[in-house]
């Protein structure tokens, strides 16, 4: 039955190993920045703003996951690329690899790996202002406590505070603590003077109404299935895990605006995710 193929992927990707992990709990860092020389190549102002967001899976696909940046159409020349779970080796690969900045913050070491572990902005654009700002829940288990990874890119004029985040899994913390979670971001978030984008693993779709009460635009409530692998042979579906969430910024109009790329040449179990977006009084609403 699907309710019984969701609880035992749910289990099996909550984590609830005997090992414990690492917390960097310090908000200064570690940081890892990697810098492109160079104005970018190609620099289009006069058209939306790209998005891509992608969870690489422990950062262990590298190389597959540049294919799928290169090779498909919707995910090439992003002004931003959100990342998760990454490593700083991974993250600067795949920087230099297609010309861009980055900015990156481990949350911890991962137990599973023994790596560092967290989330990625990367842009052609400068990025300013680096921070992390680190959740409040522990993950039942291994204790990791997730953040996420903030900067502002500028592109011309144009200035837009980008969140890469990745939640716990639904089994390793609670429905209320993924909203503490949420409150928590959308309390960060309403510092900003600029447009926001938060995007990235969300671990379910349940929840992300929270952000909607904060005065957010879910740009991907209907977007599908994010994530695909099977459980002892059985193929898991039905998740919808991967989003993007915005204020002062919406989906272009009367254009194909968002998608899912489903060929993700087995980097991932998730599927990288895209967005096109103008500011929210020249755009759509979702």
């Amino acid at each position: 039955m699907a309710w019984r193929r969701l609880v035992a992927a749910l289990v099996a990707a909550a984590g609830l190993a005997c090992a414990s992990a690492t917390n960097y709990l310090d908000p200064g860092g570690p940081l890892h920045e990697f810098r492109r020389d160079g104005p970018p190549r190609g620099a289009d102002l006069s058209g939306p703003l790209r998005a891509v967001s992608f969870n690489i899976a422990y950062a262990v696909h590298i190389d597959r996951a540049l294919e799928v940046l290169r090779e498909s159409e919707a995910l090439r020349d992003p002004d931003v690329l959100a990342l998760q779970e990454m490593d700083a080796p991974g993250t600067e690969r795949i920087a230099k690899a297609l010309g861009m900045n980055a900015v990156y913050f481990p949350s911890g070491v991962h137990p599973k790996h023994e790596r560092d572990f967290g989330c990625a902005v990367l842009s052609p654009w400068p990025l300013e202002g680096p921070r992390k700002l680190v959740l409040p829940h522990g993950a039942r288990g291994s204790g990791l406590r997730r953040s996420a990874t903030v900067a502002t890119i500028v592109r011309g004029a144009e200035r837009v505070r980008v969140y890469s985040v990745h939640l716990p899994s639904p089994l390793a913390i609670s429905g209320g603590s993924r909203k503490d979670e949420l409150r928590v971001l959308a309390a960060d978030a309403a510092s900003s003077p600029d447009p926001v984008l938060i995007a990235g693993d969300f671990n379910s779709r349940g929840k992300l109404e929270e952000l909607e009460r904060a005065g957010f635009a879910w740009l991907t409530r209907d977007l599908g299935d994010t994530t695909r692998f099977r459980l002892l042979g059985i193929p898991i579906t039905g998740l919808s895990y991967d989003h993007f969430v915005a204020r002062g910024l919406g989906l272009v109009p009367d254009a194909p605006a968002l998608g899912v790329v489903a060929d993700n040449h087995d980097a991932s179990d998730h599927l990288p995710i895209w967005v096109l977006l103008e500011p929210a009084g020249a755009a759509a609403r979702p």
